[in-house]
């Protein structure tokens, strides 16, 4: 009687672990209420890392008024999509105003993601909707964040404990 039960125990863990192989993404669930932004500089240089994070201030001011018209993921989405070229336009002016001349390539993808903690929000891991810049090669260290719902946070200046804002949602509002 118990070489039969486990025989059953054994076929429905064999089952589990088949369906979890073959579930699109490799069973990570695909996240849909969040786009990413992921900023990936062109090496771990000191001066790439520097221009990344020159980059990732000019393309989320470039961002925040358009992302305010939005009114939920999918006009988000859309916006970022139809603005590929000028997104890459503003990346690349900075780069060169910088010295670079490696360029960067814009990409609306889905792309998995580690667990990260927002503040009180946490996102799981999954596959989201994801603005992709790669700077030159995109071998450096990166950067990410959420454009929608806007969740960009900027470690405050002048301040021993670390306190987050959001950029955007801060100018959203005055938009507003």
């Amino acid at each position: 009687m118990k070489k039969p039960l486990l025989i059953v125990v054994l076929l429905v863990v064999l089952a589990g672990v088949l369906a979890y192989a073959f579930m699109p993404n490799g069973g990570v669930e695909q996240k849909s209420d969040y786009l990413r932004i992921h900023i990936r500089a062109n090496s771990d240089s000191q001066k790439d890392q520097e221009v990344k994070f020159l980059v990732r201030d000019a393309v989320i001011n470039f961002l925040i008024p358009l992302l305010a018209k939005s009114g939920d993921y999918f006009e988000a989405k859309q916006i970022l999509q139809k603005n590929l070229n000028e997104i890459e336009l503003e990346t690349e002016k900075v780069l060169r105003q910088n010295g670079f001349y490696y360029g960067c390539k814009a990409s609306l993808v889905k792309e998995e993601f580690p667990l990260r903690a927002y503040n009180d929000l946490t996102l799981p891991k999954g596959v989201y909707d994801a603005l992709i810049l790669n700077l030159g090669g995109g071998e450096g260290a990166n950067w990410w964040c959420v454009a929608f719902p806007p969740l960009c946070f900027i470690p405050a200046e002048n301040s021993a404990q670390v306190k987050y804002k959001s950029k955007i949602l801060e100018i959203i509002k005055r938009f507003s």
